[in-house]
């Protein structure tokens, strides 16, 4: 089992910057886990924003390359999102989730409770 908590989230205008945070617990150390950053907008599905797998290859989705930087800090098992040039288009509530497989995708198995990420023009 793995928890996630989620912090860093807010209200800004654009094209400001935000840094997320997840800082994970519990089953940590015993296997390799991708983690990744995912959104939801009012009304919409839920999609990745970006990921790291377990070998510690990074995956930006098309719409944030440029903007976001995805880091781990495996000595304190905290994961990051830098967002730089926010745009009205990314308020969302923001999950960070993990995962045993290679990639996370919507379907991994651990999630945080999210946190909020809203962008005014």
């Amino acid at each position: 089992q793995v928890q996630l908590v989620e912090s860093g989230g807010g209200s800004v205008q654009a094209g400001g910057s935000l840094r997320l945070s997840c800082a994970a617990s519990g089953d940590t150390s015993s296997r390799r886990y991708c983690m990744g950053w995912f959104r939801q907008a009012p009304g919409k599905e839920r999609e990745a924003v970006a990921t790291i797998n377990y070998g510690g290859s990074p995956w930006y989705a098309g719409f944030v390359k440029g903007r976001f930087t995805i880091s781990k800090d495996n000595a304190k098992n905290t994961l990051h999102l830098q967002m730089n040039s926010l745009k009205p288009e990314d308020t969302a509530m923001y999950y960070c989730a993990a995962d045993s497989a290679y990639y996370c995708n919507t379907n991994a198995n651990y999630w945080g409770q999210g946190t909020q990420v809203t962008v005014s023009s």
